[in-house]
């Protein structure tokens, strides 16, 4: 088991379910508590010893490339991969497009997801399965969540469309791949792209279809930490009130490192 010390960031969506608020900006960019998300996974991926991102842009890449230039943290290398294709493919596009730089130990992460700086330790901290899937739990799920069917700590399936009996979970879209399961990936990224709809696929229905095959896919719950989705407008304040607490913790910290 090998220590990761890259990620992937998929940020080439505009977010347009967020309009008009990503009219003039991709979702990655918005403000959430005086930083962008970019910025505060940046900052989390740095704190868990991350020190080599690649983020993958499309709409506007300019203004990411712009923004990264302020917000890179100083122990870290960022890099961007421009997919052109982000209009007309879904993030397992994207997925392919950055398979060079999936191959060996790294993590995958949308670019929507918040994340306290805790769950990227907790994954950090796992037994380095081949493959691990961060998942959540709550009393329902609604049509868009990103649904998981676990037994024990194996996933045997994910996607939006599971039969609500079969779920005990959802996936935050935060993943782990050693040496061995990033392969299989890449693997099964290939043979989708060749297939006429895999463009227009979300990359977890690549893990599904190794998790139902019999690959080694290991479910993590951050039950308990703080992360949020940012999709819709309504996201947005729930996200602006996660950034607010986690803020006061950093000031809080900060005074008692002065006195």
């Amino acid at each position: 088991m090998s220590r990761p010390q890259r990620a992937i960031i998929l940020s080439a969506g505009q977010g347009s379910r967020l309009l008009p608020h990503t009219e003039q900006m991709p979702k990655c960019l918005l403000d959430i508590g005086g930083r962008s998300m970019l910025e505060w996974q940046l900052r989390a991926l740095e704190s868990i010893g991350i020190r080599e991102t690649v983020v993958v842009t499309g709409y506007m890449p300019e203004l990411v490339e712009a923004e990264l230039l302020g917000c890179t943290p100083p122990r870290m290398r960022v890099r961007t991969l421009y997919n052109p294709f982000y209009k007309l493919a879904d993030n397992l596009a994207s997925c392919w497009m950055a398979r060079a730089e999936l191959s060996g130990p790294c993590l995958l992460l949308n670019g929507d997801t918040l994340f306290e700086a805790a769950i990227g330790a907790r994954l950090m901290a796992s037994p380095g399965a081949p493959i691990t899937v961060t998942i959540d739990r709550k009393p329902s799920y609604d049509a868009d969540d990103m649904k998981v069917e676990t037994e024990g700590d194996r996933l045997r399936a994910i996607g939006k469309r599971l039969a609500p009996e079969r779920v005990n979970g959802e996936s935050i879209g935060f993943l782990r791949f050693e040496a061995e399961g990033a392969a299989l990936f890449i693997d099964e990224l290939e043979r989708t792209m060749r297939t006429p709809e895999g463009p227009g696929l979300w990359y977890l229905s690549a893990i599904d279809r190794l998790a139902r095959g019999g690959a080694d896919v290991r479910a993590l719950s951050i039950e308990g930490l703080e992360w949020g989705e940012l999709d819709y407008p309504a996201d947005l304040g729930r996200a602006r009130t996660l950034a607010a607490g986690w803020l006061g913790d950093e000031n809080a910290s900060m005074l008692r490192a002065a006195s």
